[in-house]
């Protein structure tokens, strides 16, 4: 299915333009079959993120610490943080060398709901398998190239 059947418009005032649109759609498509995965698991892909963050990092991290690693450099995540603790999915303790900060860690419970999210990765990497691994690797690059953070 192309973008414009997709969205019912066939007039864009240039590639770029195109271009543009056809990455929000894509991340919003992407990102309605994911977030199934996370409602059935309850948590939101930014919670699930911080858990995945802590996982990787195999020690406790501040919430600024967190925040660096996030892929939503947008969202609050101390009250995403918070929400875990409310889970029972992360806890926090005081931070031994600086008195000022928290460290977050992920409990058994945070583990093992990743260890069920991850029976879905074969789901989650179906969505690209259209591509072949060269057409992969060249969008990475585009979309790299996109982020260019002298552009702005």
């Amino acid at each position: 299915m192309t973008l414009e059947k997709d969205i019912n418009q066939t007039k864009f005032r240039n590639e770029h333009q195109k271009a543009t649109v056809n990455i929000i759609y894509t991340n919003n498509w992407i990102m309605e079959r994911i977030s199934k995965i996370f409602d059935a698991a309850g948590i939101t892909s930014q919670q699930y993120n911080i858990l995945r963050i802590l996982r990787g990092a195999g020690k406790p991290l501040s919430t600024s610490q967190i925040r660096q690693r996030m892929l939503d450099k947008m969202s609050d995540s101390s009250r995403i943080v918070d929400r875990l603790v409310l889970k029972g999915m992360v806890k926090k303790n005081d931070c031994k060398s600086d008195k000022r900060l928290v460290d977050i860690v992920i409990t058994s419970k945070g583990l093992k709901l990743l260890e069920k999210i991850d029976a879905y990765n074969g789901r989650v990497d179906s969505i690209m398998m259209n591509l072949s691994e060269t057409e992969a690797k060249a969008l990475n690059k585009l979309l790299d190239k996109i982020r260019d953070p002298d552009l702005f």
